[in-house]
């Protein structure tokens, strides 16, 4: 692990698949009719905690122990849908056996439409 340093930006991009979103239903118990039923495009709407798992994946990646997420989701994330995340240092604060961040999350479309946004606050233990 290498120490977090304010205004380092990672991406990870994901497509969400109609097995993953049936998975998740079936998990978290939300079975609402636009998870488990197909629209006219034969598209299902990916639940918002799902999509949040774009920036927990980078965070996972990055040793990042949450303390604070806050999500707004903007409009719906459909399955086959490319969304892209980007997760970007604003402050981290050093201290003697961790790094405390503050993070913030822009999830985008495609078309560069901002599908969800948010922030993070959590830490980062040194030597882990």
């Amino acid at each position: 692990m290498t120490s977090p340093n304010a205004g380092e930006e990672y991406v990870f991009e994901r497509t969400f698949t109609t097995e993953d979103v049936r998975r998740f239903a079936s998990l978290s118990g939300d079975t609402q009719p636009q998870h488990v039923e197909p629209d006219g495009d034969g598209r299902l709407m990916v639940h918002g905690l799902l999509t949040a798992t774009l920036p927990t994946k980078i965070g996972g990646d990055l040793e990042v122990l949450a303390h604070t997420m806050t999500f707004t989701f903007h409009r719906p994330v459909y399955t086959g849908e490319p969304i892209t995340c980007t997760w970007t240092h604003e402050e981290v604060e050093e201290r003697d056996d961790r790094y405390v961040v503050s993070v913030a999350i822009d999830c985008r479309s495609d078309d560069g439409e901002t599908v969800m946004s948010g922030s993070l606050s959590g830490i980062v233990w040194k030597g882990a």
